[in-house]
């Protein structure tokens, strides 16, 4: 949850999902992780990050398609969607702000996790796949379910993350990782 901004400070303080606390200006665009005084590192994810970041192209496309949203401000699915997933299945361990009166911050909305760059994108990747068989079991097509259910049995996420970054490049410097 951020504070109030206080004179001098430099923007709001955003409180962390450890108990520490971060002024949001010291988040950029940038940046996918930040190693915090409690000695854990956590991952940084803006509205402006692509969803692309998480999952592919392609797979985007269809969440877009199947996915309706109730947000006037948000109309196609994106990374705020995404976060929001994450922020419903572990509302203790991710923490956001409102940051769109900060123009020195450069995005509308940040998020904070307990959790490492790396260790987000499989939790998202875990979700989106619940998302699908959700939506695939409510298909009134028995062997679409049964091939979704086998293909699933073979897709390890953790393999999926390592295969997906690498295929980005995603060094330790690159941004949107």
């Amino acid at each position: 949850m951020a504070q109030p901004q206080v004179p001098g400070d430099g923007g709001e303080t955003l409180e962390l999902p450890c108990g520490e606390t971060r002024s949001v200006r010291t988040l950029d665009l940038g940046m996918r992780e930040f190693e915090c005084s409690c000695g854990d590192s956590h991952a940084v994810v803006m509205d402006v990050h692509p969803p692309e970041r998480f999952v592919p192209e392609f797979l985007v496309s269809v969440l877009r398609e199947a996915v309706e949203t109730t947000s006037e401000e948000m109309p196609e699915f994106g990374t705020a969607h995404l976060m929001g997933i994450v922020l419903e299945e572990f509302p203790q361990r991710v923490v956001s702000a409102d940051v769109s009166d900060d123009g020195d911050v450069g995005a509308g909305i940040l998020w904070v996790t307990d959790f490492d760059s790396r260790r987000l994108h499989e939790i998202v990747v875990e979700l989106v796949v619940e998302l699908m068989e959700h939506a695939v079991s409510h298909a009134e097509d028995d062997a679409a379910v049964s091939e979704f259910e086998r293909q699933m049995l073979d897709f390890d996420v953790s393999e999926f993350v390592a295969e997906y970054r690498a295929e980005r490049d995603l060094s330790e410097d690159d941004v949107y990782a």
